[in-house]
């Protein structure tokens, strides 16, 4: 009796604690959501509804698109929108990091779609080599071996990912902003996404010691460079000594 009377104290103290931790979590979240309900209805809800549904002639449904979506557009000040264009630049964000987290949560409980990742988004320095392959494989045909960007069609052109963070890099992977197509866990895995965004930090963050690197876009383009500017001079000097003589 006194083996079941102890048993009974602690399940019933265990489930005393976990439903009040519980319910912590659920209230956080819950004011999160609002908070971000606020935001979306002073910014988002002219172009995109009151219930993510879109407006016609004015901005596409955000039901789907997820908090991951949610958070590439805020967090790179690309929306809100400050006009109708072929694409949307680069800007300084109108919110802070945690009001585009309240927003993205606001979106998510309302239409789904794919949550911001948590925790480190890079692997070990054991998979730089694999996530360069990965990125030449499927990313430097659009925003070049150097990662500068390019021209696309239609006026549109693929950013430059010098300022990119690493959750706006995996995000947008996962959204497939613009012209970007959408890499599912199926066409890359969670642990390949990250094998990418380490190999662009790493590469981001590495010295030309040697010298102008020319965006590192090789020893070809470098010699060809040299050539040129070598043989210019060569002419100009040919040209000045037969206009002296």
């Amino acid at each position: 009796m006194v083996l079941v009377a102890g048993l009974a104290a602690m399940g019933g103290l265990y489930g005393l604690f976990a439903s009040s931790s519980g319910a912590d979590s659920s209230t956080a979240d819950s004011a999160n959501i609002a908070t971000g309900q606020q935001l979306f209805d002073v910014s988002c809800i002219t172009c995109h509804g009151a219930n993510l549904q879109g407006v016609t002639d004015r901005g596409p449904s955000l039901l789907g698109v997820g908090a991951s979506a949610t958070y590439f557009q805020l967090s790179t000040g690309r929306m809100p929108a400050t006009a109708q264009g072929a694409e949307e630049y680069r800007k300084t964000s109108q919110f802070t990091e945690a009001q585009t987290d309240d927003i993205a949560a606001f979106v998510q409980s309302i239409g789904g779609g794919p949550t911001v990742p948590t925790g480190s988004l890079r692997t070990d320095s054991s998979q730089v080599a694999a996530g360069g392959e990965l990125f030449r494989l499927n990313c430097a045909s659009c925003h070049g071996l150097s990662m500068r960007g390019a021209p696309l069609s239609a006026g549109k052109t693929a950013p430059s990912l010098g300022a990119a963070t690493d959750k706006q890099i995996y995000t947008a992977m996962q959204s497939g902003p613009e012209n970007m197509p959408v890499f599912s866990d199926n066409e890359l895995t969670p642990d390949q996404k990250k094998s990418i965004v380490t190999y662009i930090q790493t590469m981001k963050a590495s010295k030309d010691p040697g010298g102008n690197g020319l965006d590192r876009i090789g020893p070809v383009s470098e010699a060809l460079v040299i050539w040129i500017l070598g043989i210019g001079a060569m002419v100009a000097t040919i040209l000045w000594i037969g206009a002296k003589s």
